[in-house]
């Protein structure tokens, strides 16, 4: 069964129409208005072997926030619809990536309990003219739609482009780990019986 959902989201700030599929290649088709931002989804998608349209349209001549924060929310939206009850994932997923001088480590637990845990502090308020406080903005709503336990730690680094891009390609190899079908799995990943 494929794993795979959409969404469609219109506000009176943006525009956004998004696809997701946690089996994929890697394949990428990204308008977000917001360059860094369509740059990290890249390499989000690229890094956790997913699939991921997105075409989102915001006012951005205010600022790139509310494009940012409302792709969080499509993408946790279709990620909690893609993986359905969950049955048979690992749940889990750990992933250290290093850029250059940069370190990150993101934790993943997909377990229906929203929480995001963001330690990085950033040397520079901007990349080009993306504002850093942003990151926490997308991860946050992302976590939240998605459900998921999120930590994000960046250990160290002093270039903030290579922090946050450390972070994104985390994101996406901690998140194809968690969502990956382990066969030794049977059921739903809980003793609950539920996530």
């Amino acid at each position: 069964m494929e794993r795979f959902a959409s969404v469609e989201r219109k506000t009176n700030e943006t525009e956004i129409s998004l696809k997701f599929g946690v089996d994929g290649e890697g394949n990428s088709s990204i308008k977000t208005g917001v360059p860094f931002m369509t740059h990290m989804l890249d390499l989000f998608t690229k890094h956790g072997k997913f699939d991921l349209s997105v075409d989102a349209k915001g006012d951005t001549e205010v600022d790139d926030h509310h494009t940012t924060e409302d792709i969080g929310i499509c993408l946790g939206q279709t990620l909690l619809e893609a993986l359905g009850d969950k049955r048979g994932i690992k749940r889990y997923g750990n992933a250290f990536v290093p850029m250059d001088e940069a370190l990150a480590q993101v934790v993943i637990d997909l377990s229906n309990r929203p929480h995001l845990e963001f330690r990085a502090e950033f040397p520079s308020q901007k990349v080009g003219t993306f504002d850093t406080e942003l990151v926490h903005e997308f991860l946050w709503k992302f976590a939240l739609e998605a459900r998921m336990n999120l930590h994000v730690v960046v250990h160290y680094g002093h270039n903030t482009h290579h922090m946050i891009e450390a972070i994104f390609k985390a994101l996406g190899r901690a998140l194809d780990e968690a969502t990956t079908i382990d066969p030794r799995v049977k059921g739903i990943p809980s003793t609950k019986g539920m996530l």
